[in-house]
């Protein structure tokens, strides 16, 4: 077992965290924005504003109250990190003619079909065209990560010829075509 929730999780000078025992919310305001928790009700939070930290702890050692623990704990940190780092996720387009632009509020995607693709940009994420590059920005890692899918889900990588969106890094393996097999 993870010893990891064990601990307090700090946070730093220029964060706020609050917590309301009600209605088992954990809010954490810092210089990027403010974001809200929702806390499953079996679990107890211990907030010291003195010493900076924030601690949860579990009613016993069942496997649900185990899982849910560590989910709160990692959404906690991910939520400072958020407020104070923010989160970046990158797109890389791979094709001939496959290129997108932002026109206003909206991300225009050309991937070889016969219309562009138009995505509109939620608020809470900002959206950056660099190149073949599509860089992805927001303090909810949740949210960055479904948007860079949504946008990936427009062309995903082809097996054969390696064309579409992927992530920066993803390594694909490309498939031998129909013509590997004669000899």
């Amino acid at each position: 077992m993870s010893r990891l929730v064990k601990k307090p999780i700090p946070y730093p000078e220029n964060v706020k965290v609050s917590y309301d025992e009600k209605e088992h919310k954990v809010t954490v305001e810092g210089p990027k924005g403010k974001l809200e928790l929702n806390i499953h009700p079996d679990i107890k939070v211990t907030l010291n504003q003195q010493e900076r930290w924030i601690k949860l702890d579990r009613p016993s050692d069942r496997s649900f109250h185990k899982a849910i623990h560590g989910t709160m704990a990692a959404l906690i940190k991910n939520m400072i990190k958020g407020v104070t780092e923010g989160f970046t996720e990158i797109l890389e387009i791979h094709g001939l003619g496959y290129r997108a632009q932002l026109k206003g509020n909206v991300l225009e995607l050309h991937l070889g079909k016969s219309h562009p693709d138009i995505y509109p940009i939620p608020p809470d994420v900002k959206i950056e065209v660099k190149g073949n590059e599509i860089h992805i920005h927001g303090i909810d890692k949740q949210r960055v990560g479904q948007v860079a899918a949504e946008i990936r889900s427009f062309r995903k990588p082809d097996p054969y010829k390696g064309k579409g969106i992927r992530y920066k890094g993803e390594q694909l393996k490309l498939k031998p075509g129909k013509a590997a097999g004669k000899k």
